[in-house]
């Protein structure tokens, strides 16, 4: 049985020559308890599961077989990343799914937020148990538990990476950082060579943006909200303010309103900021964004992206209003 609690005299790790003593710790356990057998992760592209599966690749190598399903609802360039780093970089046993017409069917005339985030969780476990079956010989089951999980769910984790796995799944857990604070596992990551732009990834609900896309999600809609969404991310990177912001996201509703383009009136979405620090995710406070910075913000997204034509901030903290929309 894997320990629940973290040693008292565990050292924080905070500097790669800590990071690669626990990277060979971990290699000798996998490989130990692992042997020969396969080994199965969910890998969504976030920064606990990919660690992981950079982990597990340096100490078994094509033993994992790492599962990646793109529901359709990622941010620009989020999938194209896991293919290019895991299959091309690190030559990793990875199944690509693309599901994107499966999904965006399914939710097809859907608007009520909780009725969306259940059809996504519960096809991406469809999804995952159809290409695990395909599998033969998986013995164990990796999974990016950190720490908090641990406290929060005291020790029992059903669904924080793949969404919740069916009983009969008999598999032994692999969770090589489960003792590890999320700026622990970001240390671990820069360690193992992983991109720092995936290290630091911010957090991402599991609907992905489809709780950003309000309402019925559209495919129109939706590639209108990514686009805008990879707008945001370039000019924070550019300002510095990616660094210093825990949480920024645009939110595109299902309303439009009237604008003029070429001379011409015509009818667009508003594209809303949404930027928060928090500690907790309890509470959160408003970013101040420099004037200059969502002028040209505004200017990109409403000259760059089809279909958006008015940029609106979000000046509500938590409480009152929640970090997401839906």
């Amino acid at each position: 049985m894997l320990p629940n609690k973290r040693p008292d005299d565990m050292v924080r790790i905070t500097t790669p020559e800590l990071a690669q003593a626990f990277i060979d710790e971990q290699v000798a356990a996998v490989r130990e308890q692992v042997g020969d057998k396969k080994v199965l992760l969910a890998l969504s592209g976030g920064v606990d599961s990919s660690v992981v599966a950079a982990l597990l690749i340096k100490a078994i190598g094509k033993q994992l077989v790492s599962v990646h399903v793109n529901h359709g609802l990622m941010r620009k360039g989020e999938s194209e990343q896991v293919i290019e780093v895991f299959r091309n970089q690190l030559d990793a046993n990875l199944i690509y799914v693309d599901a994107t017409d499966r999904f965006l069917d399914l939710l097809a005339g859907v608007s009520e937020p909780e009725k969306k985030r259940k059809i996504i969780g519960g096809e991406f476990i469809k999804v995952f148990d159809e290409e695990s079956a395909k599998l033969e010989g998986i013995s164990f089951l990796a999974q990016g538990t950190i720490y908090p999980d641990i406290l929060e769910s005291d020790g029992v984790k059903a669904h924080h990476n793949v969404g919740g796995l069916p009983e009969d799944m008999e598999m032994e857990l692999v969770e090589p950082v489960r003792l590890l604070y999320k700026d622990e596992v970001r240390v671990v990551g820069e360690a193992l060579g992983l991109p720092h732009n995936m290290v630091y990834r911010q957090p991402f609900p599991g609907p992905g943006l489809g709780v950003r896309c309000l309402g019925a999600i559209t495919r129109d809609r939706l590639h209108a909200l990514r686009e805008a969404d990879a707008i945001l991310r370039d000019e924070f990177d550019k300002c510095g303010l990616a660094a210093t912001v825990w949480q920024y996201f645009i939110a595109v509703p299902d309303f439009k309103s009237v604008g003029v383009k070429d001379g011409k009136r015509y009818e667009g979405w508003p594209a809303i900021i949404r930027a928060v620090n928090t500690k907790d995710a309890m509470t959160a406070t408003i970013e101040e964004i420099p004037y200059d910075v969502l002028h040209r913000i505004t200017d990109r997204i409403t000259h760059e992206v089809d279909g958006i034509n008015r940029v609106l901030l979000d000046l509500t903290p938590k409480p009152i209003g929640t970090i997401e929309w839906e």
